[in-house]
């Protein structure tokens, strides 16, 4: 049986997680900058923004339902189809994003059909995130599996970048009216492109051998998660609590936070950018760490960091400074890239074959929606409400002892052989 090599493995993964994170973190962006003011003109600045940002997070309350259907059938039928499905649904969303007409020319209906797209956007990427860290940890070796399962992972920064980069080129090089007016369109169409480029790589790679010499389960996979790693999927949500949160206050929100306080977009644009590619390169030696010391260590010293460093994170912003706002995004994502980095290896070691893709989706998916969904929107609340980025900073350290108190909890499962037939 012929198997693709675990580099190829990687980079069809890695470029098609950036892809399709791409077009998710988009729209954060687009929400903070765009969407505000051409879908939901009708508010003062920041209810607008909360309501672009409500919308925004109405894409991760589908990434359970999308998790739960898409690991349902790669559980089933293999990893390698459901991550060329789940790219086309999310490219395919997002270019028609790109062609929406605005509220000044349709009314209501312009942010229902965003709503309604932002939906299609959850659902794919409720099944991506699993079927690509999977395809690659059920490739890799037991000794290298944080490191190798690590570079999907990259795909959030990578994705993040391209997302900001982009929208960074054209606020600096075209005037507001103009972005307004047009300029905002070209990221989303430009999804179509990206979309071709990563459906002609997944194409070419094999299924998972780990998948196809695994006994099928005779229940359906939801069931045996649920009998054999309700513990497992509880272990999962709390870890990601700390790590979502901080992600999306780091790269979504810090950009209504910095416009607040006189900021102009292309200071944190370009700090969010630099940072950005910094945590692309370093997430792969956090992995790595995690097959030398283990995937508890490495993630409990993120959870803690990320957990006081946003303390500091805030006041950095306040001084207006380039600099300091890069160092503060910068040090923040380092913290995020220790829990980020081995998440992979540490989620799929949690369960067995056959019901791996359902378990880690669920898990990762079912956190979202209290995590990464609310993170800004709770965070806006909290400004508008109270003035001061102080509860927002408290919020987030919440979240860290709730990760802390999760991955304690947790058997270390470094080294674990994925074909065996794990049982809680």
């Amino acid at each position: 049986m012929a198997t693709t090599s675990i580099k190829k493995i990687v980079g069809a993964s890695l470029i098609g997680t950036t892809i399709e994170w791409y077009d998710f973190f988009l729209y954060g962006s687009a929400a903070a900058l765009v969407f505000n003011k051409l879908f939901f003109p009708e508010s003062d600045p920041l209810t607008g923004t909360l309501l672009a940002f409500l919308t925004y997070a109405v894409g991760f309350v589908a990434r359970p339902l999308g998790g739960l259907v898409f690991g349902h059938y790669g559980d089933r039928f293999g990893r390698k189809t459901l991550l060329v499905v789940s790219l086309l649904m999310m490219g395919g969303a997002t270019f028609l994003m790109g062609l929406l007409p605005t509220h000044a020319a349709i009314g209501a209906a312009a942010p229902l059909l965003l709503t309604t797209l932002r939906l299609v956007q959850g659902f794919a990427l409720g099944g991506e995130w699993g079927g690509a860290v999977l395809i690659v940890s059920e490739h890799g070796d037991a000794k290298r599996r944080g490191f190798w399962a690590s570079w999907p992972q990259a795909g959030a920064p990578g994705g993040n970048l391209l997302a900001t980069g982009v929208l960074a080129a054209l606020a600096a090089w075209q005037p507001e009216e103009q972005f307004l007016a047009w300029g905002w369109r070209i990221p989303f169409l430009l999804s179509g492109v990206l979309v071709l480029v990563g459906l002609w790589i997944r194409l070419t790679i094999t299924e998972s051998p780990v998948f196809q010499q695994a006994e099928p389960e005779k229940a359906p996979p939801i069931v045996g998660v649920l009998r054999h790693h309700s513990k497992d999927v509880v272990i999962a949500i709390g870890a990601r609590m700390a790590e979502n949160i901080s992600f999306y206050l780091l790269t979504v929100f810090v950009i209504t936070y910095a416009k607040s306080t006189g900021v102009s977009n292309s200071t944190v644009l370009n700090a969010v950018l630099l940072a950005s590619a910094i945590h692309f390169v370093t997430i792969p030696m956090w992995g790595a760490l995690s097959d030398r010391i283990g995937r508890r260590p490495t993630y409990l010293a993120g959870a803690a960091g990320v957990g006081v460093w946003i303390f500091a994170f805030f006041p950095l912003i306040d001084t207006g400074n380039f600099l300091a706002i890069t160092l503060a995004v910068t040090v923040g994502l380092l913290f995020h890239g220790m829990m980020y980095g081995p998440q992979a290896a540490f989620f799929s070691e949690l369960f067995g074959t056959r019901m791996r893709y359902t378990g880690v989706s669920i898990g990762a998916q079912l956190s979202a929606i209290v995590a990464g969904a609310l993170a800004p929107v709770i965070a806006v609340a909290l400004l508008r409400d109270f003035g001061s980025s102080l509860p927002i900073s408290i919020y987030l350290a919440a979240a860290a002892v709730i990760t802390l108190v999760a991955v304690y909890a947790a058997k270390e499962t470094q080294g674990r052989d994925l074909a065996e037939r794990i049982r809680a």
